[in-house]
């Protein structure tokens, strides 16, 4: 008969528990904390929750060389690497052919900045670099001068300099380690403006307010503020993310004075109910004008666990020597024990499911329940994270919940 040796087991779940209770108890915590805080209305400056109609940052964007790697950069497939620095060097008076360049130490990379508005030529800017072939890392490297060019295709900016690393690679293969990205560098300040692009605020005979969270009664309280203010109805809001200023009826005696005294005023704001829900992550924020309607909530957990043991089975030929004595020549015990075994091994897994279905636990809200009786009530229950999100989303489809659901 065949003998069999455990090997080791290997467990899985179908339904793994993402974050533990005790994480739970402290994303509850704090979501009720800003909860409360949020549930009454918030005085800001209008410059906080507005921004001013063209008078904004640029994208630039620009191709160029990082030099100076250790062996770290391009490899020769990536071809534009070796066209670029090809390009570069007749530029520089040498001649070279392609098929002679080693681009080991350099790396082909996009240089991005923000164009701030009313930049003009001198002031320096933070560029990002990223490498756009196969090189490992640009710690160490030095951006070559890149010229930055903006939607119209105009050169705005130049950078040049060398990187600032978040992170490092060390080793090689399988014995290597990186720490956050090497491919990503920034370099501070390494862009300067060469391009004059200030607005000029004298030509403006209105200012217009946009809202950075779109709300008509928002937009109206800072209408109002702004009237008060100057006592005369200068400003009129258009719709729930406009406010229009006339700038002659202001009397002020420039547009920058005007601007900066609007934005210092103080309104009161009220903050939408709404639930903004992660299902990637399970992160649940919610504001505390979140009410409910009478609602029932039945939650269960249904688990499977399967166990696998996997058995090594050989096969026994009787009359030879077996591990605990014997000649394989008695009967009986003494003919098993004479044996001894031979032949392939094979490998035969025995498997277990078991299935645990626990009791359902039962919520019951009743009307104008808020936040913090929700969460505490579905911490009762036991409740993880992404099962809260599952919860809120079948009582927004019921009914019960009056607050706008946003599921990220």
């Amino acid at each position: 008969m065949p003998m069999k040796r455990r090997l080791t087991n290997s467990r899985f779940s179908l339904r793994p528990i993402a974050i533990r209770m005790a994480a739970t108890t402290v994303l509850f915590s704090l979501l009720v904390a800003s909860a409360d805080a949020a549930s009454s209305p918030r005085r800001v400056m209008v410059r906080d929750i507005t921004s001013i109609e063209g008078v904004r940052d640029n994208l630039l964007v620009g191709y160029g060389l990082v030099v100076g790697l250790t062996g770290t950069g391009d490899t020769q497939q990536t071809l534009f690497t070796v066209q670029t620095l090809t390009n570069a060097m007749q530029k520089m008076g040498v001649l070279i052919s392609p098929s002679m360049v080693v681009v080991k130490n350099v790396a082909a990379v996009f240089v991005t900045a923000k164009l701030p508005p009313f930049a003009r030529p001198g002031v320096t800017l933070d560029v990002t670099v990223s490498s756009v072939g196969d090189a490992r890392s640009l710690v160490g490297g030095v951006l070559l001068m890149s010229a930055l060019h903006g939607p119209d295709g105009q050169v705005y900016a130049e950078a040049q300099g060398p990187l600032v690393m978040g992170g490092y690679l060390a080793g090689n293969g399988a014995n290597g380690k990186m720490v956050n990205a090497t491919t990503v560098g920034v370099i501070p300040n390494g862009g300067i403006v060469e391009r004059y692009t200030a607005v000029d605020l004298s030509a403006f005979k209105t200012v217009a307010l946009l809202l950075r969270n779109p709300d008509f009664t928002t937009a109206g309280v800072i209408a109002n503020a702004i009237n008060a203010e100057f006592r005369k109805p200068i400003a009129a809001a258009l719709d729930s993310r406009r406010v229009n200023v006339d700038v002659a009826d202001a009397s002020a005696s420039s547009v920058p004075e005007l601007i900066a005294r609007i934005q210092n005023l103080p309104v009161t704001v009220e903050t939408p109910a709404k639930i903004v829900v992660n299902e990637r992550t399970g992160t649940i924020v919610m504001g505390g004008d979140v009410t409910l309607s009478p609602v029932s909530v039945i939650h269960g957990n249904l688990s499977i666990q399967v166990t696998t043991r996997y058995d090594v089975s050989q096969p026994l030929f009787p009359g030879t020597m077996a591990p605990g004595g014997g000649n394989g020549r008695g009967a009986g015990a003494g003919a098993e024990a004479g044996t001894v075994s031979g032949g392939q091994t094979v490998v035969v897994p025995e498997t277990t499911v078991n299935v645990n279905d626990q009791p359902a636990q039962s919520l019951r809200l009743d009307e104008g329940a808020n936040v913090e009786e929700l969460v505490s009530g579905l911490h009762a229950i036991g409740a993880t994270a992404r099962d809260v999100v599952a919860i809120l989303q079948a009582i927004k489809a019921e009914g019960g919940m009056q607050a706008e659901l946003e599921v990220q």
